[in-house]
């Protein structure tokens, strides 16, 4: 079961409007469009804070970067990150 097709994690690189959504959370203002320069208000912060949480690629990244930095070739790396659990 734990070679199961289904039981591998599933990520790519985080999307502009990830990228987008968490410079807006860090600088507390809107960084782009037409309201750029405004404060977030609490419900756009939430949706903002809702969006990231839902990428579950963030694990999956950091586990590949981690084992290309340890010298392991990138099919090793690969399959690390889409490991489930700690490795």
């Amino acid at each position: 079961m734990a070679n199961s097709k289904y039981n591998k994690r599933r990520w790519s690189i985080p999307s502009k409007r990830a990228k987008g959504y968490a410079e807006d959370r860090k600088a507390k203002v809107h960084t782009y469009g037409p309201k750029e320069g405004k404060e977030l208000t609490d419900y756009e912060a939430g949706i903002r804070s809702g969006y990231l949480q839902a990428q579950s690629d963030h694990a999956g990244m950091y586990k590949y970067k981690k084992a290309l930095s340890e010298g392991k070739s990138k099919r090793e790396a690969r399959e690390i990150s889409q490991t489930r659990g700690r490795k």
